[in-house]
């Protein structure tokens, strides 16, 4: 990878528009061809295209015009500017002249501009901008020549994370117009340890960078370099080979030691590698959002035993992202996860990773659910996300349910009170595009007493589903992740499993008399716990137990492996969950499917 860095820099450093880019210069023998740039960023949706360059004095010039406006006027208004500069230094002078040079003040003519297209010909200047202005067209002005770079690759934000453990991945987010993550290129760097053990050179001039192994968007740092930070320098690219302007990056603070081994390491030995083309890899994972993490009330009731630095937002994602990257997924769906989570950490990463990213935020919460599926494996055909109360009220799909519950007024109350979300994502195979594929991810209502509510949550999720999968993309198997806040016991599991609840179950009585609701309820899927029922999925100080699963529609798909959960001595290695060696409170399920 670094030897076609260092080609690729080769080229660039022959052309013109690379030697701006990189600040350098032309050799001498091709100095007379070299020019400088004119950059210009013409969007369709935008009116107004922009126009970079510099002039032979040195002076910037930045002009935004019309798209639509004819070249001829943007030309006349480029040789106004131009002449600005000689006009002030004539102006300057006119004191030393008139006390001993000559009487007068020459004139100042402005320069001939104009544009010619790449094959040498003068660009009519009754032609819109937008349509003049192309990539390798020659902008004159006066004898200075310019190679127009039209939406040039160009970084927008380069960021590192704020905590960098030894051990663990560093996903930068890498935010770039007119290029692309896979076609940047990549330079590690890390500080130079000083002999005398202090933190700049001896000059003064502030550390010494020493190139680290390793040329991808993604950097691993090794033990040897706890205490030194990190700099990233990117040099933004397209699909066509150009590149833009490199950006550089210094971490905020040092590698840090990391926690040993944590309780996903013995599962990443199951998962080495992506399952084959047949076969698809879920996960499902609640991953603890921080807006419940980081209170008064988690840190000395629910997690008392948790060290707090280990609830840290920003120690967690290290372990998350090494976690999540570690089981080379198909399809992740995650529950409580931060939006800015979402946008700032997981998205990034897990896109490095070869995963794009799907987010459903929660109605009034800064939580939500996210959806994952491997590029390679699968395109996107469709998103049928909903808040479960709103369509309740609103769609006809479930009219029966809503004349039901209007006959208790108290339980529908609660259950349009509640954010709880669905996210429906409808993918076709990349290899083959007759194989579709409905994936749901959901979190239902979390309270113990809540057994009614999460009842009528899933059949309003199950009958959406059913519209989707059956109506709109009709006979397409269904995989359903979440943490349903239900364990196998529970009337939420048996409705699923079974397809039927009683009118009579014990559940529909679930916080007292006051609030029951008795109705009978089915569903038309044959629905499958694709990794059993565990002894538990989520495991406090005061709680364990099964919540989480992966649906599978056992018509259609099969179930490969189960990846073992952490063994019980690693989950409770340091009392219960989370801990300084695992992220969540829940653990992540993980199975391999293929189809029948």
């Amino acid at each position: 990878m670094w030897r076609r860095l260092r080609s690729a820099l080769r080229r660039l450093r022959r052309s013109p528009a690379a030697l701006l880019a990189g600040g350098g210069r032309p050799p001498a023998a091709a100095a007379a061809a070299a020019m400088e740039r004119a950059v210009v960023r013409c969007v369709p949706s935008e009116p107004k295209l922009s126009l970079r360059f510099v002039l032979p004095d040195g002076s910037a010039r930045h002009m935004q015009r019309d798209q639509a406006e004819p070249l001829g006027r943007a030309l006349a208004r480029i040789a106004t500017n131009a002449a600005k500069g000689p006009a002030k230094a004539a102006k300057k002078s006119k004191k030393a002249r008139a006390e001993g040079g000559p009487a007068g003040e020459a004139a100042v003519t402005a320069p001939a501009v104009r544009l010619f297209s790449r094959d040498g010909e003068a660009v009519a200047e009754e032609v819109p901008n937008a349509a003049a202005w192309q990539d390798g067209a020659v902008l004159q002005i006066g004898e200075a020549q310019y190679r127009v770079e039209r939406n040039p690759p160009a970084l927008t934000e380069l960021r590192l994370p704020r905590s960098l453990l030894a051990g663990f991945p560093v996903c930068p987010k890498v935010s770039a117009e007119f290029a692309a993550p896979q076609h940047c290129l990549f330079r590690w760097y890390r500080e130079q340890r000083p002999a005398g053990g202090g933190g700049e050179t001896a000059g003064g001039d502030g550390p010494a960078w020493v190139e680290a192994p390793g040329d991808e968007r993604v950097f691993t740092p090794n033990n040897a370099m706890v205490g030194l930070r990190l700099k990233l320098r990117c040099t933004p690219g397209d699909g066509a080979q150009r590149y833009g302007p490199p950006r550089e990056v210094e971490s905020s603070g040092p590698v840090e030691a990391g926690p040993g081994a944590c309780t996903f390491d013995s599962r990443h030995l199951y998962t080495k590698k992506v399952c084959g083309p047949g076969s698809i890899r879920a996960v499902s994972y609640n991953i603890l959002a921080d807006t419940y993490a980081q209170t008064e009330f988690s840190r000395t009731v629910l997690y008392p035993y948790c060290a707090p630095y280990a609830l840290e937002l920003d120690y967690r994602q290290n372990l998350l992202k090494k976690e999540l990257a570690g089981y080379s997924a198909d399809l992740i769906c995650l529950q409580e996860v931060d939006k800015s989570v979402f946008v700032d950490s997981l998205a990034p990463a897990l896109d490095a990773f070869g995963l794009e990213g799907l987010f459903k935020i929660k109605e009034k919460q800064h939580e939500g659910l996210a959806t994952f599926y491997r590029r390679d494996k699968f395109s996107l055909l469709s998103q049928h996300d909903i808040a479960f109360s709103e369509a309740l009220l609103s769609d006809p799909l479930h009219k029966e349910l809503r004349d039901k519950l209007a006959q208790y007024p108290v339980v529908q109350e609660k259950v349009l009170q509640r954010s709880s979300v669905l996210q429906v994502s409808v993918l076709q195979s990349a290899t083959d595009p007759s194989r579709k594929i409905c994936v749901a991810n959901t979190h239902l209502y979390w309270h113990p007493k809540g057994g009614n509510i999460r009842l009528i949550q899933i059949a309003v999720a199950l009958s959406h589903i059913k519209h989707v999968a059956c109506d709109l993309y009709p006979s397409i198997p269904v995989i359903f992740c979440g943490d349903f806040n239900s364990t196998p016991s529970s009337g939420t599991y048996s409705f699923i499993n079974s397809g039927v609840i009683a009118e009579d179950h014990e559940d529909w009585v679930s916080n007292g008399e006051e609030e029951r609701c008795n109705m009978p309820l089915s569903h038309p899927f044959k629905l499958l716990s694709a990794c059993g029922e565990p002894a538990y999925t989520n495991y406090v100080g005061g709680f364990h137990g099964c919540l989480d699963y992966i649906f599978i529609d056992k018509n259609a798909l099969e179930v490969e492996q189960v990846i073992p959960l952490p063994s019980h001595e690693e989950v409770t290695t340091h009392q219960a969950l989370p801990s300084v060696s695992h992220p969540s409170d829940h653990i992540a399920l993980i199975c391999d499917l293929k189809w029948k």
